[in-house]
């Protein structure tokens, strides 16, 4: 590990995801210990999605913006809200230039799969819809997220695509969970690794599809077609437990034509880019920026 990381092991909040809300709680107070963002370069305003039900989104806007990333907070799908992402969205729009449109979606285990999915399909059509009005190019909108949010990004990109739906120009995931079996190696073997485990991550997948089986927009690992995806960077953490599935499923979207970029970064865990002072922590936020600004320009 890190040596600048591991420092940190000990402080992060110890989370079972037996109990949701005291769970929420425990990320809440990590959330509100970051460093707040610096927005003065940015118009940050509230606004509710109409849907059923509808959902809050919160537009961070920098100037002369082309493009907009409809981003997915992590939190095991059960975590996190528009409060809690604000370090990380404000950060985001301004390292990528862009539009960045977080997204409250609903959380389980109160509201299952699809519930996420469909309030995140939601975000991205109005966003696309209302892009004028954002000041960007509707052509030019990305989806991305963190861990859970990276698996719910990767799989609105397939349920985007089976539908017609609003034009994809990237996709971004971020330590995404994307394969609800645990059957690769890091899967297996990462049982004690800090934040997230393979026993965490199983009841994240339990409290997430709820009584209903997985299909490919829950866990994208089990689509069996990938071609006419928009292109793709996935990066994955050296010791996390969905590290396997990234990278394998990084592989597959390129034989399927997709273009990828893929980033291993060593000596980190899942959600360790929580530790700003840590040099490889600053590379990862500063990269994922980079790569949304290349990828909209």
């Amino acid at each position: 590990m890190d040596p600048e990381l591991e420092a940190f092991v000990p402080l992060f909040p110890r989370v079972d995801m037996n109990d949701p809300v005291s769970d929420r709680e425990s990320f809440a107070e990590l959330a509100a210990g970051l460093p707040p963002p610096d927005t003065s370069d940015l118009e940050v305003e509230d606004r509710t999605v109409p849907a059923d039900p509808d959902v809050a989104v919160r537009i961070y806007r920098p100037r002369r913006a082309r493009g907009a990333v409809v981003w997915l907070h992590g939190g095991a799908f059960v975590m996190g809200n528009l409060d809690t992402e604000h370090p990380w969205a404000g950060r985001l729009a301004t390292g990528s230039g862009a539009v960045v449109v977080s997204v409250g979606y609903r959380l389980a285990p109160e509201n299952p799969f699809p519930a996420a999915l469909e309030d995140a399909y939601a975000a991205l059509a109005w966003t696309v819809e209302h892009a004028a009005g954002l000041g960007v190019d509707p052509e030019r909108v990305a989806v991305a997220g963190h861990s859970a949010g990276g698996s719910l990004a990767a799989g609105l990109t397939l349920y985007a695509r089976d539908r017609s739906g609003p034009p994809i120009r990237f996709q971004a995931l971020n330590q995404p969970g994307l394969d609800d079996r645990q059957e690769t190696w890091s899967q297996r073997h990462f049982t004690d690794t800090p934040w997230m485990n393979r026993d965490r991550i199983a009841a994240a997948w339990r409290h997430y599809l709820g009584s209903a089986p997985a299909t490919p927009y829950a866990a994208a690992a089990r689509a069996t077609d990938l071609s006419g995806l928009p292109p793709a960077y996935i990066a994955t953490a050296e010791l996390c437990p969905n590290r396997d599935e990234g990278i394998t499923y990084a592989l597959r979207l390129l034989r399927a034509g997709v273009p990828v970029e893929l980033h291993q970064w060593p000596g980190t865990f899942h959600g360790s880019q929580a530790i700003l002072s840590a040099e490889v922590s600053q590379r990862q936020i500063a990269e994922l920026g980079a790569v949304l600004r290349r990828a909209l320009a």
